[in-house]
């Protein structure tokens, strides 16, 4: 391991045979986790959560063969955090900087149920002072279950800012035709294969048959992924999170990183706050968006 690739200042928050940092894909640093039901890996490029799982289960994130592990590239796959924008937008990156930024990491803990909990921090930087007055924590928790908690903080004394997020989650499942989503019955969602056109979701369980990219707003209740082929139901539950995500680029949404192929051994099922339910963060505020992942047999 290089000490210019893994700076020094990580080894404190290794936790022997629980927390390793290692050298991952294209040399960037990760911290792989390891508890006594599950394993999991997060780059600090990103903050970007690119592996979970239980013991005698499959992965639950989906990882692109075809992700571009690089300083300026965001990684494809797993839960890549949309901050503090959501899409694309004028001029600069899709989906906010967040993603494109190696977070600190900045405490480790091991809890007293086996749990290991691990904070990271997004730092300011002087190509973005506009936005350095909004400070951004990352909180994630493994145990059998995946908890994430992304905070939002307002350091101004004066103004408000305005903000979305996203976690923009990639789970795997054994194959897409197999697959039904439930608990979006009755929502209203916007449809971006049919220019952004509103509509009602009528399906119990929604089957994925094509290219898929929806927005449903005013969600806030659990969202489960039925997975036939898999034998397990994913269970998405969060707080602070008014809209869910559905995406696959099916093979008709082309992109350099992602192999068309794969699209039958994914699902996106996202938790944020977008669009018409963005954040006004007022000053001095805090906003904590936290999902938890959860699976069980079928």
């Amino acid at each position: 391991m290089s000490n210019e690739v893994l700076p020094q200042s990580l080894s404190k928050f290794e936790i022997p045979g629980r927390v390793a940092v290692a050298e991952g894909n294209g040399g960037l640093p990760k911290i792989n986790i390891m508890t006594g039901q599950s394993a999991a890996e997060i780059y600090l490029h990103g903050a970007h959560l690119t592996g979970f799982q239980k013991k005698g289960e499959p992965p639950l994130l989906f990882m692109s063969r075809l992700s571009q592990f690089a300083p300026t590239k965001p990684i494809r796959g797993g839960v890549p955090i949309c901050f503090p924008w959501f899409g694309p937008r004028e001029g600069d990156v899709a989906h906010g900087f967040a993603r494109l930024r190696a977070w600190h990491l900045t405490d480790t803990k091991a809890a007293a149920d086996g749990a290991i909990i691990l904070n990271f921090r997004l730092p300011t930087a002087s190509d973005r002072a506009a936005w350095n007055l909004l400070r951004a924590e990352f909180i994630v928790t493994v145990s059998d279950t995946l908890t994430m908690e992304l905070l939002a903080i307002n350091d101004s004394a004066d103004r408000t800012i305005e903000i979305e997020n996203c976690l923009h989650t990639y789970f795997a499942v054994g194959d897409i035709g197999s697959v039904g989503i439930r608990g979006l019955q009755g929502a209203r969602f916007l449809d971006k294969t049919d220019r952004g056109a509103e509509k009602r979701e009528t399906h119990e369980t929604l089957p994925i048959v094509a290219e898929t990219n929806r927005i449903y707003h005013d969600t806030p209740g659990p969202v489960e992924i039925v997975d036939t082929r898999f034998h397990r139901v994913i269970r998405i539950e969060r707080s602070g999170a008014a809209d869910t995500v559905v995406w696959n680029p099916w093979t008709t949404q082309l992109m350099p990183d992602f192999d068309p192929a794969e699209h039958n051994r994914m699902v996106c099922v996202e938790a944020g706050n977008v669009g018409r339910n963005k954040i006004g963060l007022a000053p001095g505020a805090t906003a904590v968006s936290k999902v938890i992942l959860s699976t069980h047999a079928i």
